[in-house]
């Protein structure tokens, strides 16, 4: 090792021992020569520039590329801190700025590369319309710093590619858009997140990401803007109209969830009347059917008793009859057997008391009036 350092270039350790021993020759006396202090001077300031010329400080939101010149080696830090290189051409550190920056694209005239002209666009529908401020904000990627140097260059040299990308992409995306549908927040931000998409698509290979874009309301030409302005107005009554009308579907809803609870209470207290009613209808129709056939037993009843009473009665009047009608036939009979005499002495007893009233007949084809007077029962 101490061959190699003797044959090679000398180290920072060789100059300090050289340093010191000289130090020492020149404050010990004994003739020192002008030669010496230029000597030591030389030395003090190799060793300063040595010094300074090794490490290299890394702030928080950097990041630092180290290429081995000799290798072409490349190695990427992002830890802040100091870091180390070889002197003499053998290491070369670059320091990227890792923090979000911000690509502006507003006024008429470019400034640099993050300031440039407005945007301007043609809709599909053949209009323009302009934004007056576009923002984008963007980073390195901190583990790709190595592909930004790389594709970028030295330095800044990646900012170049925001400019022509940037403006090509929002231009195509937001030109797919008619004059009407770029108006509505809801398409306007859809494109926005597709030409996010896309930038990032593009330069994330390069080690570049973008996290936000920002753009104004696009802006038209003055007579446009009056229609647009107009419509944002009849937008805002009819976004006004929609709420009155959600308004009066949600009262009428609520009314009719009144209604229908005052309607159901109503008819579950009919139910609960008309359900006891019946009931009590019921009740009162088994108490009537009982009692009707109570009735009608104790009725049936009463008219077998009676029609057995009667049916007895009719036999006993059937038997007394027959025994009246033998007799009288009997009497009948004998009294055919009776002669004359006996006949008109009967009749005679049976007209004692009787007063006939005869009077002489006359052979009149208009015979005069026969009185016949009741005297006592007979005629």
């Amino acid at each position: 090792m101490a061959q190699q350092r003797k044959s090679g270039r000398p180290s920072g350790g060789q100059i300090l021992g050289d340093l010191q021993g000289k130090l020492k020759s020149v404050t010990g006396g004994g003739g020192s020569s002008w030669f010496d202090w230029v000597w030591i001077g030389g030395a003090l300031i190799a060793g300063l520039v040595l010094m300074t010329t090794s490490f290299t400080a890394i702030e928080p939101g950097q990041v630092a590329v180290r290429i081995n010149n000799i290798t072409g080696g490349l190695s990427t830090v992002t830890q802040p801190g100091w870091i180390t290189r070889l002197p003499f051409g053998i290491h070369s550190v670059y320091v990227l700025d890792a923090s979000p920056q911000t690509f502006s694209m507003h006024g008429s005239k470019t400034i640099d590369d993050l300031e440039v002209s407005e945007l301007t666009v043609r809709a599909s529908d053949g209009s323009n319309f302009h934004f007056s401020d576009t923002t984008i904000i963007f980073q390195i990627a901190g583990d790709e710093a190595q592909t930004v140097i790389r594709d970028g260059g030295e330095e800044r040299g990646y900012l170049k590619w925001m400019r022509p990308y940037a403006r090509a992409i929002l231009r195509d995306e937001f030109g797919r858009e008619s004059t009407i549908s770029v108006s509505n927040p809801t398409k306007f931000g859809e494109a926005t997140e597709r030409a996010k998409s896309r930038l990032n698509e593009l330069l994330g290979v390069h080690g570049v990401i973008v996290t936000q874009i920002v753009t104004p309301r696009p802006q038209f030409n003055d007579e446009y803007e009056k229609l647009i302005e107009e419509r944002n107005k009849l937008g805002n009554q009819l976004e006004v109209i929609k709420s009155n009308l959600a308004a009066a579907e949600t009262s009428r809803e609520r009314r009719l969830a009144e209604v229908n609870r005052d309607q159901n209470r109503q008819i579950q207290e009919k139910r609960t009347e008309l359900e006891s009613a019946l009931a009590t209808a019921i009740a009162a129709q088994a108490d009537a059917t009982r009692e009707a056939d109570t009735y009608k037993i104790s009725k049936v009843a009463e008219g077998q008793a009676t029609l057995s009473a009667s049916k007895q009665q009719a036999a006993e009047l059937r038997g007394q009859l027959d025994a009246v009608y033998r007799a009288r036939k009997a009497e009948i009979d004998a009294f055919r057997s009776q002669p004359v005499e006996r006949v008109m002495e009967r009749l005679g007893e049976r007209l004692r008391g009787v007063t006939i009233a005869i009077e002489p007949w006359a052979n009149d084809a208009n015979p005069s009036r026969v009185e016949v007077e009741k005297v006592g029962g007979a005629q």
